[in-house]
């Protein structure tokens, strides 16, 4: 008979850590992520907590992951840890054994409750390249007159029709030049950068709710095609900027590391 498995402890100590997936780095599926986030912990000699069971795993809750080949300044994650540690400590234990555009930028001592309940709504900023500002208006205000704007999407079930209008809080055109920030901005590829300036560069700013299924950046922009015919040759940039709980008044998205106290 099989002897049972050690129990393990409870967490002493949790954690919430908030990071960011930058230039080619966003290329990184959530699986890739959570790999070499566990391979970081060893390095960093981060004391964690462990689950109990034949195949002990360290104690990681993920919560809102953003989708492959988006950028994000707002991802968001929890660990257990078996003793109690300063957070600065870990935020620079971690930051230094992860890759450079998987940058950890805040690490709080977790003010209890679920962190996932507590994100809420994200704001995105998609760059389309080869539409001008013009037609993206044209576009957005015939999209937000729709009472329901349906797009489909392939999904592990198979092709699912959804609206994509009820999750768009707020969707506008930013009056900005597109240009590159080191390590975020426009995507990388085999263009220059002076061609990828050059180019025409609508630029569209979107506070979505999170619901199921989770409506994405690219949904909207199915949406915009069937209210307006808009089309896009080049492929979008999509970045999220914050993720957290929705202020239904204002629309806009708060922090949902702003309860904790102990922060580095």
């Amino acid at each position: 008979m099989r002897d049972q498995p050690e129990q393990q402890a409870p967490p002493v100590q949790r954690l919430r850590v908030r990071y960011a997936k930058r230039g080619r780095l966003r290329f990184t599926s959530h699986r890739d992520f959570s790999r070499a986030f566990e391979r970081a912990i060893v390095r960093a000699r981060v004391p964690m907590a462990y689950s109990s069971g034949f195949n002990p795993h360290p104690r990681i809750s993920y919560a809102g992951a953003s989708p492959t080949g988006a950028a994000s300044e707002a991802e968001y994650l929890e660990i257990g840890l078996a003793r109690e540690t300063e957070p600065a400590t870990v935020l620079a234990a971690l930051d230094e054994a992860l890759p450079p555009g998987l940058d950890v930028l805040k690490v709080v001592v977790s003010a209890g409750g679920s962190l996932a309940d507590l994100l809420e709504a994200s704001v995105w900023r998609t760059r389309v390249p080869d539409l001008t500002a013009d037609q993206a208006e044209r576009a957005v205000r015939a999209f937000l007159a729709s009472d329901e704007v349906l797009v489909e999407r392939m999904t592990k079930k198979g092709l699912r029709s959804f609206d994509s209008r009820a999750a768009v809080v707020r969707l506008t055109v930013v009056d900005e030049v597109a240009h590159r920030v080191p390590g975020r901005g426009l995507p990388t590829g085999p263009e220059s950068n002076a061609e990828v300036r050059a180019r025409e560069c609508a630029i569209l700013e979107m506070v979505l709710r999170h619901g199921t299924p989770t409506v994405r950046p690219d949904d909207v922009l199915a949406g915009l095609r069937t209210t307006s015919g808009l089309e896009a040759v080049a492929a979008p940039f999509h970045e999220r900027l914050a993720q957290g709980p929705l202020d239904t008044v204002t629309g806009t998205v708060g922090d949902p590391l702003a309860l904790n106290r102990d922060t580095a």
